[in-house]
């Protein structure tokens, strides 16, 4: 087991590459870097093996897909998580991990948005998109997470080992906000330095598909952690829609005895029966997210006996 372990997913960055795993090892020299290479064509595994990484390989496009290999595969006390384009700062990282060892942070999240990332990104419509992700997620899951979209995090052994990774690109940042909040873990903010990305790298983010896929995410999330809130909502407004169109036909009725719009009436009853069944849909589902969070408990208290033995046979 590595006391810490940087992890970079790449895909074609052999331009930046080589300075990332440099800054890293300067910053963290007891880490061990590696590098998950995603398909690339320029050459960024040859380069990151030159400056001293450990290459790895996913051939599942997506970074998702490249996260999911590497918290399966990388056993540490620590991990620490950057994009290979060079945007964020190395130096960085020993604040990053600092919560983790000594705090027993679950995760460390580099915060952008606080301090350069508006005035280095030149995509507005990248600032506009996490600005709205992050109020919709503080909003909706009640928390303060400063920048829900960045790559630069820290995380411990138990997070790493526990987390169901089930996005396939980059929502997968979002995912790990959401679960981390719904399953009570610690979680830390640290300011971090933004910088864009140097002339002639170019981003794999697409800022339409991916800002829809990442809103969807966020929406099935939702509907997912918190069903109560979600179904409930849909049961309101169909309830109201419900009312407000029988309303007239009641006071119809109780002026003349007669029921004018008997399709409308019928309609009516339909509706708020599915409002009722919707209330009963998340009532369920609530229940049986509470049993979730109980085996959840339960195995997060297996992966923290695991580090223990890992641990503890590296010692002897």
């Amino acid at each position: 087991m590595d006391k810490i372990a940087v992890l970079i997913p790449c895909y074609n960055e052999a331009k930046t590459i080589e300075k990332v795993v440099t800054d890293f090892r300067k910053a963290l020299p007891e880490a061990v870097v590696y590098v998950y290479d995603n398909n690339s064509t320029d050459g960024t595994a040859a380069v990151a093996e030159a400056a001293g990484a450990v290459v790895r390989h996913e051939y599942k496009q997506g970074k998702g897909n490249v996260i999911r290999r590497m918290f399966r595969e990388i056993d540490a006390e620590a991990y620490i998580m950057a994009d290979g384009d060079d945007t964020y700062p190395a130096d960085a990282a020993p604040e990053l991990v600092r919560p983790v060892l000594e705090k027993n942070a679950d995760m460390v999240v580099g915060d952008r948005l606080s301090s350069t990332y508006f005035t280095e990104n030149k995509r507005p419509f990248h600032n506009f998109g996490n600005v709205l992700v992050r109020k919709s997620i503080n909003v909706l899951f009640k928390n303060n997470i400063k920048d829900i979209m960045t790559g630069y995090r820290a995380f411990s052994y138990e997070f790493v080992k526990t987390f169901p990774v089930l996005s396939k690109g980059f929502e997968i940042e979002t995912e790990m906000s959401i679960h981390a909040i719904d399953k009570n873990m610690l979680v830390e903010n640290v300011v971090i330095e933004y910088r864009d990305r140097p002339e002639g790298s170019e981003s794999k983010l697409n800022t339409y598909s991916d800002g829809f896929k990442v809103l969807k995410t966020i929406l099935k999330l939702y509907k997912n952690y918190k069903p109560m809130g979600f179904f409930g909502i849909i049961a309101l407004v169909l309830a109201v829609v419900a009312i407000g169109f029988f309303i007239p036909i009641a006071v119809k009725f109780i002026r003349t005895g007669y029921v004018p719009n008997f399709p409308t009436l019928i309609v009516c009853c339909f509706t708020m029966l599915a409002a009722i069944q919707s209330l009963f849909a998340g009532m369920t589902l609530q229940t049986m997210l509470h049993k979730n969070r109980q085996d959840f408990e339960m195995n997060l208290q297996q992966v923290s006996e695991w580090k223990k033995a890992k641990t503890k046979s590296l010692q002897d």
